[in-house]
């Protein structure tokens, strides 16, 4: 009888053909629709009238009937499934044999047996990780691009663009795809998700399923989001540098990882997705509308002084939100909408039931075509909205709504994502909207607005009892009498501890003499819109005559806001919004501004280059450049490849006082790494910074 006395899985040789070699795992990882070589060893020389077949199985019971079970022998041309086997060389009791997977194959783990005869060989370590495979034309993920190929799927470290929409920042996020237990976490992902298991090769349906499991509504998945400002049971999602301990610990406890909120989300899909092999990006959209009614508007309102009202509506403007974009044909869509679709995992509103959204193709989105699955008009909404700002005024008593504009082109502005190749944000607002304004872009809104119906232009506030006198109707946008225009600008860098120094310039340019009467407020808001604390109000009426302008200053001590930057556990944004009305006229405006505070940066010295396995030492060094002691300063740092996961607690740090940290590492891999470096205190939530190392022989 032939027996097999051993498998070779030729780990290093198929690991580097597939891109699978920085996986750490001792199994054998490979992509499909790819050959990979075995190297069989057996009992005597393989003769042509032996029969020997490798039999794959995925799934608990695999069966040939439901395609879960590969029985391949080398006589075949190829199975039924698209799998093929051949033999390479047969010589002595050494025999190498070439496996191809179909490139429709299931995406999972396989365990991997041999039959000779009656004789069943079953090796330690026999099961095989199977993954889509962007390198290959036929499968549904093929990106014909080595570059975006290396960017999008074999790249672990990059940024997240968060801030305002004028005042955008990278914020570095270790992806960590290929760090231990990832793909085991993400095969248990597959397995938890209910995917029947013929779905589990089609990435429409993966990704989308992957968006419900990252969230830990519905399903116990990986993230429990938290934007209750409270995150004293667990960890709060400023604190997390990337996606690696956050995945290694929910597949160790199978219990939600406690908190994210949108970037953690994204950053920890585009691990999974990378993972898995589905190329994957992580898209910041400045001003994102979370439009709840489908109605494509967004109702903002203002009290008198000019300060924005919490709790009226329950739509709301984020000053950034992040999801994600994956690339992939979409053979269950009309022709047309391949290429990059947009998933999100921050669980917003439900989408046939559970909290999921996506896959959407972004050509789907840019031309209005938003009944197309799956939640286009969700995302649409997000990048499209108008704002439609009311001033609420108390008239005998009874709150009177007055519609000062509407503005059509401040939401979804500075699409951002982290360029291939490079260090640097990419703007891609172009591949969700045409040019605001262009005539494509109001064919794609007129098309958009066929299917989500939006309502007429009506105050829709929770409380709003439409009286009569309520200024409810839509009026034709009137052209302003008087040219007015409002800038808010800061004069410096805002540093926390110093004083606020802000602007409104207030502009007329048609002649006549004109009475203005201006109400400015300056609030700090999270950056999902929601107000923390009005830190200051400006009310002034002032002249202009013709064509002028005048500036009125608005300053804010320090200690107008201290106390709330350090009664907050997230960063907050200050956000400026001013409203002028002109005496004896219809003419209103309104206008708004978001702005970041500045921080003093953290430095890391270490060399440029260190060879493999050799101990070099990292520092992190950190001046309190603020007026302001630092209270409870927490430095988090983290060097895939290099060093795990480490923390310093630094203590107080007095203005002027310089911190500094060290790290012996020991480089596990070769090429280019990163470390990141992340502080955080009581008063400031996120400074960050990273540095490059290249790891040499």
């Amino acid at each position: 009888d032939l027996k097999v006395t051993g498998i070779d899985f030729l780990k290093s040789q198929n690991s580097r053909l597939h891109h699978t070699d920085a996986y750490n795992i001792k199994n054998l990882v490979v992509r499909r629709g790819q050959a990979f070589q075995l190297q069989m060893s057996l009992s005597r020389e393989l003769k042509p009238s032996d029969k020997l077949s490798l039999r794959f199985g995925i799934g608990k019971s695999p069966m040939k009937t439901r395609g879960t079970l590969m029985s391949l022998s080398a006589k075949q041309e190829q199975d039924v499934s698209g799998w093929q086997i051949s033999i390479v060389k047969n010589s002595g009791t050494q025999c190498l044999l070439s496996v191809t997977s179909s490139p429709k194959a299931m995406v999972g783990k396989y365990t991997l047996n041999v039959k000779t005869g009656t004789n069943i060989y079953k090796s330690e370590n026999n099961a095989v990780y199977l993954l889509f495979n962007p390198w290959c034309e036929a499968d549904a993920v093929f990106l014909d691009d080595e570059a975006k190929r290396k960017e999008y799927v074999l790249n672990d470290t990059g940024y997240i663009y968060v801030g305002s929409a004028y005042n955008i920042y990278g914020r570095p996020w270790n992806f960590g795809q290929f760090e231990e237990f990832i793909l085991d976490a993400c095969m248990y992902l597959l397995d938890k998700s209910n995917l029947k298991m013929i779905n589990l090769g089609d990435p429409v349906l993966v990704s989308r399923a992957m968006s419900a499991l990252v969230n830990a509504n519905d399903d116990s998945g990986v993230v429990m989001g938290n934007w209750s400002g409270n995150y004293s049971s667990g960890t709060s999602p400023m604190d997390w540098v990337g996606s690696v301990s956050i995945l290694q610990k929910y597949y160790n406890t199978k219990k939600p990882v406690c908190f994210g909120q949108c970037w953690v989300f994204s950053g920890v899909l585009t691990t999974v997705m990378r993972c898995l092999g589905i190329p994957c990006r992580c898209v910041s959209n400045f001003n994102s509308a979370h439009d709840t009614e489908e109605n494509l508007r967004i109702d903002v309102y203002l009290n008198a002084s000019g300060e924005k009202l919490n709790g009226i509506s329950l739509d709301s403007i984020w000053n950034f939100h992040v999801w994600n974009d994956v690339w992939m044909k979409r053979k269950d869509l009309p022709a047309g909408f391949d290429g990059w679709q947009a998933i999100d995992s921050t669980p917003q509103e439900q989408s046939q039931g559970i909290f999921q959204c996506g896959p959407c193709p972004l050509k789907a989105i840019r031309e209005g075509d938003v009944y197309l699955p799956f939640d286009g008009k969700f995302v649409y909404a997000e990048v499209n909205a108008d704002e439609v700002y009311w001033l609420v005024k108390k008239v005998n008593g009874v709150d009177k709504y007055t519609r000062i504009s509407t503005d059509t082109k401040d939401i979804g502005v500075n699409i951002s994502t982290k360029a291939v190749g490079q260090d640097k944000r990419e703007d891609i607002t172009a591949e969700y909207k045409f040019p605001e304004g262009s005539k494509e872009e109001r064919e794609a809104m007129q098309k958009a607005c066929s299917f989500i119906h939006p309502s007429g232009i009506v105050p829709r506030a929770r409380f709003a009892t439409t009286l009569p006198g309520n200024d409810e109707q839509p009026k034709p946008e009137t052209v302003s009498k008087t040219g007015l225009k409002l800038e808010i600008t800061n004069k410096g860098a805002l540093y926390p501890g110093s004083p606020l120094e802000m602007a409104i310039t207030v502009k007329t340019s048609t002649p006549g003499s004109w009475t203005i009467n201006l109400a400015s407020s300056c609030q700090l808001q999270l950056y999902t819109g929601k107000v923390k604390a009005t830190i200051g109000c400006v009310k002034k009426t002032v002249k202009l005559e013709g064509k002028s302008e005048t500036q009125v200053p608005l300053k804010i001590a320090a200690d107008e806001y201290m106390k709330t930057l350090a009664s907050v556990e997230d960063e907050v944004l200050i956000h400026v919004t001013a409203i002028a009305e002109v005496q004896g006229t219809d003419d209103r405006l309104t206008n708004e501004m978001t702005m970041n505070f500045e921080y003093p940066p953290i430095t890391l010295q270490m060399p440029e280059t260190a060879k493999l396995n050799k101990e070099f030492s990292c520092a992190f060094i950190f001046q309190n450049k603020l007026k302001v002691p630092l209270n409870n300063c927490k430095l988090l740092v983290e060097g895939l490849g290099i060093f795990k996961m480490t923390e310093f607690d630094e203590g107080d740090v007095e203005p002027g006082r310089i911190i500094k940290s060290e790290v012996i590492c020991t480089p596990t891999r070769l090429g280019q790494k990163k470390m990141v470096a992340k502080l955080t205190s009581t008063q400031i939530k996120a400074i960050s910074a990273e540095k490059a190392i290249t790891i040499i022989e």
